[in-house]
């Protein structure tokens, strides 16, 4: 499906939003991405100027025609004749052309094919951090959205408070002091909103930046939560795994195969090419023609430097292949046990912490409404509360990044 294609079908699946509102999710934001993210774009041609390379390399030497003639009357103008022409001028024309030996031309083809392969291996490289780059930021974005649903709820929450606190104060149950503290309180939570979209608003231009301004609208907004999806894959199959399908190893194996394909080319430029030429000949009312072979002795010059260049070079691609993979085995690790940590983290608030930061603040407000705690203990009970469910959501968009940044160290959207 090409580029148009995948963009035509994008616009048509997005979801409708309020008053027609773009919404996209997760994947369709990675496909808008893939299809208008103008930096990967501009890589994408550096396939298409390696395939115009093999167009180049495949070409034939050109032949040379030569010509050349003397005793021209230029002087003596009124000399110009045929007569003149057949007895008295002498021309050559000659025709020359390079036979290239050592498969020359197939050498310089089957390097150039090698080289857009791995070309090609790399786009797909900048295509997978491209996509957990994609992830990331709309991870980001729904972090700012349920951080900014809850700092708007508990708004809601605490006006109510507020307003409960007021009628207090009216009837002589608290003091002014304690309606003060309250009401003061207030400008955490609307601050807290503030900053929340503002937070949002940086996370969707950020996010729209990576699509392409003209993949989406300046209105668009995001569909999904955080949300905790266990992963189960042990370590030693998404290694084997990343082993066999990420991009940047498979360049780093064309890597070798186009060094190779150097050296035979090192070695064929080392061979001696033959020039052919056929002359014809006029001079002195003869007609003659000749032949010409010519090839350079290859005394000093056999290409050596070129061809140990070419040598070390598929030891250098070898190692680097040995390092890709040593890195490649190096990120799964690293994203694997990011993952259970932050999975751990999650289960930790999961398992009873977030319960028992609403039934603190539940209990503090109801004990503090009816005169059995002090104000002191309802607003810490408050804080602690916020604190709990802000430090959650911040853990579930940290399990979702490490989820996303194991997919891009494995090389696959779906884990085995």
């Amino acid at each position: 499906m090409g580029a148009l294609a995948v963009a035509i079908f994008l616009h048509l699946a997005f979801t409708p939003g309020a008053e027609g509102q773009t919404r996209i999710d997760l994947d369709q934001a990675v496909q808008l991405a893939l299809a208008h993210n103008h930096a990967l774009q501009a890589d994408r041609t550096l396939i298409l100027q390696n395939q115009a390379q093999e167009v180049t390399a495949n070409l034939r030497p050109n032949p040379n025609i030569n010509f050349n003639s003397q005793y021209v009357p230029l002087l003596d103008p009124q000399d110009f004749s045929l007569d003149t022409l057949n007895t008295t001028q002498e021309f050559d024309l000659g025709l020359d052309y390079l036979f290239e030996r050592g498969h020359k031309r197939q050498r310089r083809l089957q390097a150039a094919r090698d080289q857009t392969a791995i070309t090609r291996a790399q786009f797909e490289d900048a295509q997978r951090t491209l996509t957990f780059n994609v992830a990331q930021q709309f991870i980001s974005v729904l972090l700012a959205e349920s951080a900014l649903r809850f700092a708007q709820q508990d708004l809601k929450d605490f006006k109510q408070t507020v307003g409960l606190a007021e009628t207090q104060y009216k009837s002589g149950y608290i003091s002014e002091g304690d309606y003060l503290k309250i009401k003061l309180q207030l400008l955490q939570f609307q601050t807290d909103v503030s900053s929340a979209q503002l937070a949002r608003v940086q996370a969707l231009i950020a996010l729209r930046q990576s699509l392409g301004y003209d993949a989406v609208p300046a209105d668009y907004d995001v569909v999904g939560t955080l949300t905790y999806v266990p992963v189960k894959e042990q370590l030693d199959d998404l290694e084997a795994e990343a082993l066999k399908d990420r991009p940047d190893l498979r360049a780093s194996e064309l890597g070798i195969t186009a060094a190779r394909s150097q050296i035979l080319l090192a070695k064929a430029n080392g061979k001696q090419d033959v020039t052919a030429g056929f002359t014809y000949t006029h001079a002195s009312a003869e007609n003659s023609t000749g032949i010409s072979v010519s090839i350079p002795w290859a005394l000093f010059d056999r290409n050596q430097g070129e061809i140990a260049r070419a040598n070390y070079a598929l030891t250098q691609a070898q190692q680097a292949r040995m390092a890709a993979s040593d890195q490649a085995l190096s990120d799964v690790a690293d994203a694997y046990n990011s993952l259970r940590s932050n999975a751990e983290v999650v289960d930790l608030y999961s398992s009873g912490y977030l319960k028992q930061a609403q039934d603190s603040r539940d209990i503090s407000e109801y004990a503090y409404k009816r005169g059995a705690a002090s104000l002191l203990d309802f607003l810490d009970a408050e804080r602690s509360y916020r604190a709990v469910q802000l430090a959650y959501r911040q853990a579930l968009s940290s399990y979702m990044t490490s989820l996303e940044q194991l997919k891009e160290a494995v090389g696959t959207r779906t884990l085995p």
